[in-house]
């Protein structure tokens, strides 16, 4: 029968046929043998090439500059970066992207803020704005506002929102550096009033007639287009609701000539991005390139019990206060272990703990446990590329360990299909389970060199594994615990 498939006798071991009729293919020993060598002499092993000469943008985070990180623009920030590593992994030139609102009635309320806590600390008695923004931060801004302008400062003068808006993007930097997350590209909402991009946008969906004013507002006729009801582009009040200034940026995105532009937003865009996407349609723009990514929010446990948070009241964990508590390795992790469409409930005490429960400690510990192997195999002279015979691992363990790591290319690529990170946090931790097994049941370090020999490139080949899965989720692999 092998000869009739065409298929290499050194592949198939045995072929058996069992009831109702299902053909069973055993795969041969010495096929897992290969893939051993292709890791060991391939430190890249699985690296794709569907993305080579393309380019693609990861638009991620995205939070306005109103405030501190929280952990829900954590999540956003892991799942945007590991997107990013991935489809870098298959040869795209990826743009990290940051585009933010500065033009809206957020920022105004923050500059109020501001400026209602500056003139507080030169002992004003003004009451502070219902809607304002709470927090310390915004006293701390105040007063280098107030150290570094003086007390002449009117009021709605611009240096309160401007000031603001550069102390807080600055801390939103090094939060995002603390988790070893780096931008590309910042864009901004107002440069898209400035050049004049929004209202090229909005004449030309007018002159399709599917612009229009009803009660003072300026109206998207959706229903031309398929939508059950219309949507507000500017309220009554001249406020423009977000679908406008995301349709020009995202024009802008789709001019700059991506093969690929991937968006990650919240649950909360869930209703809004269509109308972005069915706008660009109407304008005439190709959108098929586009892929959005949503994703679930956050709850926070201690004790079991949920930590109660308010963004308004200021009354919030922030992304340094996670990171300084349970580390930036243990924080990527979490926050992709699940898939993007769940709910993730982030248990701060399983993240604190130092053994093997916590899954990242788990993973990291394998890694260092091979580097130590591998290390004591050195001061015998054993080296990774000396010379093995790759028949002796035929102990089950042995086989299965070999099995898993001959899954990793495509496991990569299931991910680059589908862009749900958590299947390599999956698959990692899989890993690491095999490999503990294997060295639970299998001496490595024996007085037979030979099998030394042999066993040493098996956990050589699955350290690097280990640490290219780890490289993807920006995950460190340490050598030493």
């Amino acid at each position: 029968m092998k000869d009739h498939l065409g298929v290499s006798v050194t592949l198939i071991e045995e072929i058996t046929v069992t009831p109702p009729g299902f053909i069973n293919f055993k795969i041969a020993p010495t096929y897992y043998y290969q893939i051993l060598s292709e890791i060991l002499t391939n430190k890249q092993f699985g690296r794709g090439i569907s993305g080579n000469g393309k380019k693609a943008n990861v638009e991620f985070v995205s939070a306005n500059p109103t405030g501190p990180l929280t952990v829900g623009h954590g999540r956003n920030a892991v799942l945007g970066d590991t997107v990013s590593n991935i489809l870098e992994w298959h040869g795209y030139d990826v743009t990290r992207e940051y585009y933010f609102n500065d033009a809206g009635r957020q920022m105004r309320i923050l500059g109020k803020s501001v400026e209602t806590r500056y003139f507080q600390i030169l002992g004003h008695d003004i009451v502070f704005p219902e809607n304002g923004y709470q927090g310390n931060y915004i006293k701390d801004i105040a007063q280098t506002i107030l150290d570094k302008k003086g007390k002449s400062l009117s009021a709605s003068d611009p240096v309160f929102k401007d000031q603001a808006e550069k102390i807080i993007f600055a801390d939103i930097k090094k939060s995002l550096n603390n988790l070893g997350i780096h931008f590309d590209q910042f864009t901004n909402e107002k440069t898209f009033y400035e050049n004049g991009d929004i209202d090229r946008f909005l004449e030309e969906l007018k002159a399709k007639d599917l612009i229009y004013e009803k009660e003072g507002a300026t109206w998207f006729r959706a229903t031309a287009l398929g939508k059950d009801q219309d949507r507000v582009y500017i309220k009554s009040s001249s406020e423009p609701t977000y679908r406008v200034p995301d349709t020009a940026y995202h024009r802008n995105k789709i001019a700059r000539g991506f093969d690929l532009i991937i968006d990650i937003f919240g649950s909360d865009h869930t209703d809004t991005y269509p109308d972005v996407l069915l706008a660009l349609n109407a304008l005439g723009e190709n959108t098929d390139n586009i892929r959005v990514l949503i994703y679930q929010f956050v709850t926070l446990l201690r004790g079991g019990e949920k930590v109660k948070m308010s963004t308004r009241k200021a009354n919030f964990v922030t992304m340094d206060d996670l990171v300084d508590e349970v580390g930036a390795d243990v924080v990527r992790y979490f926050f992709i272990m699940r898939g993007m469409n769940t709910h993730l409930n982030f248990d701060l005490d399983l993240a604190a703990d130092q053994s093997e429960k916590n899954p990242v400690y788990y993973l990291q510990y394998a890694h260092a446990r091979i580097c130590n192997i591998i290390k004591h195999g050195e001061t015998m002279g054993i080296s990774t590329n000396s010379n093995y015979n790759p028949t002796l691992l035929d102990n089950p363990a042995e086989i299965r360990l070999l099995k898993k790591l001959d899954q990793f290319p495509s496991m990569v690529e299931i991910v680059f299909q589908t862009l749900e990170p958590q299947t390599i946090a999956t698959y990692l931790h899989d890993t690491a389970i095999f490999f503990h097994k294997f060295y639970a049941e299998c001496r490595v370090i024996t007085d037979d060199a030979e099998l030394t020999n042999a066993r040493i490139a098996l956990v050589s080949a699955t350290r690097i594994i280990l640490a290219n899965g780890l490289g993807l989720l920006g995950i460190s692999s340490p050598e030493k615990m």
